[in-house]
C-alpha cells in the first residue's frame, strides 16, 4: 500500500510517500481503506519529532481516517466489510489502509462525504471529552474557547452552542471572528484588537466564563484565572506558546478554580470507546441531521501532505484539513 512516513524529523517537506504492507486485522479490529484521513497539529509535532507514536501504534501520522470496511477480525460483531466508518487510530492515518479496533469506529454519518466523516473523529472525541466530560459544560453556562477557527475551536463553538451555552471565542483576524459568529459564537474576541480578559468580563457583566478549553498555554494561563468565573474550570489540551509559565495561583484558590487537562492518542481503547459511545447516542443525531457539521478548509491529494502540513502551520485556516486518500 502508499503511505506517507516521516523521513527524519524537520519541516513539511520531510514527510514522504512510500510503499508499506498492508497491515492486518487483529482478532477485534476492523481493516478500513482510507479515502479521507484528517490532518491534526499533532501530526505536525510527531513529524518534528516532539510527540512520538505511543508504544505498539504504527510510526506512520494521522489519527483519524474515514473510508470502507475491507475485512474484520474473527471476533468483531459491530461492523461488516462494505460498512462506511470514521475512526479515531492512534496512528497509520496517512495510508490506503488502516487497522482499528472496532469500539474506536462509528459509521460515518449518511449525510456528509468521506472527507467531512474523516473530519470528525479527532476533534470530536477530544471536544466531548474535555468539554463535556472532563469540563463538565451545561447549559445556560459561558463557555470560551480559544483558536475558535481550528478544528478543535469550530467542532467546541458548536456543540456548546448546540447542548445550550452561550459562547465566547478567540481567534487572530475579523475574518476568523466572522466565521466564529456563523458557526454560533455569541462573542467573537479578536485577541490582536481585545484583551479576552476585558472582553470576557464585558460579554458576562464582570462574572467570567465557567469554562474555558485552551491549547495556547503559555502567558494565557495567567489571563485564564483572569477570565475564569468563580469556581470556573479551565481545560488544557495544548501549549502553543509554551508549556512552561509564571502564574499566579492566588487566583487559583481565591477562585475556588479547577484547572486540569488531558492527551488523548496515549489513552487506552476501552477510553476511548467509552467517548464513541457517549458521541454516538449525543452528536451522531445533530451530524446525521446536519444541526453541526465539521468545518472545511481544504483537502490536499494524499502526494500533497507536505503542503497540507504547511497550511496547518501557516494557521490561517479556518476547521479542518484533510487528505484525500483516492
Amino acid at each position: 500500500m502508499r503511505a506517507i512516513e516521516i523521513r527524519e524529523p524537520g519541516g513539511p517537506e520531510v514527510l514522504t510517500l512510500t510503499t508499506r504492507e498492508k497491515p492486518v486485522p487483529a482478532d477485534t479490529e476492523l481493516l478500513v481503506k482510507v479515502l479521507a484521513a484528517g490532518i491534526n497539529r499533532p501530526d505536525c509535532l510527531q513529524r518534528q519529532g516532539a510527540y512520538p507514536p505511543p508504544p505498539g501504534a504504527s510510526d506512520i501520522p494521522g489519527l483519524e481516517i474515514a473510508g470502507e470496511v475491507i475485512a474484520v477480525g474473527s471476533g468483531v460483531t459491530r461492523f461488516k466489510p462494505g460498512a462506511r466508518v470514521c475512526a479515531l487510530v492512534a496512528g497509520g492515518g496517512y495510508a490506503e489502509f488502516c487497522c482499528v479496533d472496532e469500539t474506536n469506529a462509528l459509521p460515518a454519518p449518511g449525510s456528509l462525504t468521506m472527507a467531512e466523516a474523516a473530519a470528525i473523529p479527532e476533534t470530536f472525541f477530544t471536544v466531548w471529552h474535555n468539554v463535556f466530560q472532563r469540563g463538565a459544560l451545561k447549559s445556560g453556562e459561558t463557555f470560551l474557547v480559544h483558536g475558535g477557527t481550528s478544528g478543535i475551536g469550530t467542532t467546541a463553538i458548536q456543540l456548546a452552542k448546540a447542548f445550550g451555552a452561550k459562547v465566547l471565542a478567540t481567534a487572530g483576524s475579523e475574518a476568523k471572528c466572522a466565521a466564529m459568529r456563523e458557526l454560533g459564537a455569541d462573542v467573537a474576541i479578536n485577541y490582536h484588537e481585545s484583551d479576552f480578559v476585558e472582553a470576557v468580563a464585558a460579554a458576562t457583566d464582570g462574572k467570567g466564563a465557567d469554562l474555558i478549553l485552551d491549547m495556547v498555554g503559555g502567558d494565557y494561563i495567567n489571563r485564564n484565572y483572569k477570565a475564569a468565573a468563580m469556581e470556573g474550570r479551565i481545560v488544557q489540551i495544548a501549549f502553543l506558546r509554551g508549556r512552561k509559565a509564571e502564574v499566579d495561583f492566588s487566583l487559583l484558590m481565591m477562585k475556588r478554580l479547577t484547572h486540569t487537562g488531558s492527551t488523548l492518542r496515549a489513552r487506552d481503547i476501552a477510553f476511548k470507546a467509552k467517548i464513541a459511545e457517549a458521541l454516538r447516542q449525543h452528536v451522531w443525531p445533530l451530524l446525521s441531521e446536519r444541526t453541526v457539521l465539521p468545518v472545511m478548509d481544504s483537502i490536499f491529494p494524499m502526494d500533497q501532505a507536505s503542503a497540507a502540513h504547511q497550511r496547518m502551520e501557516d494557521g490561517d485556516h479556518i476547521g479542518k484539513i484533510v487528505l484525500d486518500m483516492g
